[in-house]
């Protein structure tokens, strides 16, 4: 489950147009074969060989009919969240005699919803696109996006696309004693470290509401050395003290961690105007931090959530939290309310 190491570091970030972050595909000109919302789905594509539907063969994406007059497909997707993206994936597996030979890509800024009034701006112009493949494809600062068009020339399929970048939520709004979630990925919460995520990624563990089954989460492979432990570093939405905490567990029955133990560190490696962040510089600060207890090591239950507030001591803002699990397993999703700093 891990991302692949050849792909672009930006592969590593929240894909905003994920179904399951809130991202929605509004509107295409034609989904004739496979449905517009095929594009935004969790799983990898597959393919099932002898599987057709009453219009034709059954695929795992998008995929419209065969043109027969001038023009091309398009299709408007809604961020889960408002970002600025710094990649795109265009993946057209399993489309191989169907598959269109270029795409190009549009964003816009339309808080109010109203996409088609919007001004639409092209920042990945006409490309060639392979079958059977995936397509990556660097963004660089073209502004706070919330909707994303597709477009395919002339016509066919389209697997999955997806949209990598930074949540930027306007904190300016937060009121000093309102307590938010600061480990949501749609806050901009982001897991950056972890130790092992051999079954699913770290980044599940952020994700909006309840885990759909096992594979949505967090879950790390075996582990016989004695006394071992895995851990995970989230980077908060913004430094806050923490109030309130919830470890869910959910479909984790034979597999999930005995005990755990939450952290918290204090460093300086984003820039505010920004948001950005330096990797290098945040790792080389992480090395150095000094970590203090959030939540002592505390015992877990199989497919359960386990809130916690009076066991939470958060005397100092945080600005990145360390969940260290006993000896290995399976964590579904990690809540901490708090109020900024």
């Amino acid at each position: 489950m891990n991302k692949d190491e050849k792909a672009p570091a930006f592969t590593h970030l929240i894909d905003l147009a994920a179904e399951r972050f809130g991202g929605k595909v509004l509107w295409c000109t034609d989904d004739f074969f496979a449905e517009k919302e095929n594009l935004i789905k969790p799983s990898k594509p597959v393919f099932i060989a002898d599987k057709y539907t009453d219009r034709g063969k059954w695929m795992d994406g998008w995929e419209s009919r065969r043109k027969r007059d001038p023009g091309h497909d398009a299709a408007v997707i809604q961020l889960g969240a408002a970002g600025v993206i710094r990649g795109f994936e265009v993946d057209t597996s399993h489309f191989l005699g169907n598959h269109p030979p270029q795409c190009s890509i549009e964003t816009c800024s339309a808080p109010d919803g109203d996409w088609e009034r919007a001004e639409w701006k092209e920042v990945l112009p006409k490309t060639a696109l392979d079958p059977g493949s995936l397509h990556f494809f660097e963004s660089h600062g073209h502004g706070l996006v919330t909707h994303v068009r597709l477009h395919i020339y002339p016509d066919g399929g389209v697997a999955r696309l997806r949209v990598y970048g930074e949540v930027q939520r306007d904190w300016s709004r937060v009121k000093p004693d309102e307590v938010v979630d600061l480990a949501a990925a749609q806050n901009g919460a982001l897991a950056i470290q972890c130790n092992d995520m051999f079954f699913s990624h770290m980044n599940n563990l952020i994700m909006p509401g309840r885990g759909v089954n096992m594979g949505d989460g967090w879950e790390t492979k075996r582990n016989r050395t004695p006394n071992n432990r895995d851990w995970v570093i989230v980077r908060l939405a913004h430094k806050g003290i923490i109030k309130k905490a919830l470890i869910d567990t959910c479909h984790f029955k034979g597999n999930y961690p005995d005990t755990f133990l939450l952290e918290g560190c204090s460093i300086e490696a984003a820039v505010p105007s920004t948001l950005r962040v330096d990797p290098k510089a945040e790792g080389e600060a992480l090395k150095n931090a000094q970590w203090t207890t959030i939540i002592e090591r505390t015992k877990l239950q199989a497919d359960h959530e386990h809130p916690f507030e009076k066991e939470v001591v958060c005397k100092a803002p945080v600005t990145h939290v360390r969940l260290n699990i006993f000896p290995d397993g399976g964590v579904s999703r990690m809540r901490l309310w708090g109020t900024i700093a």
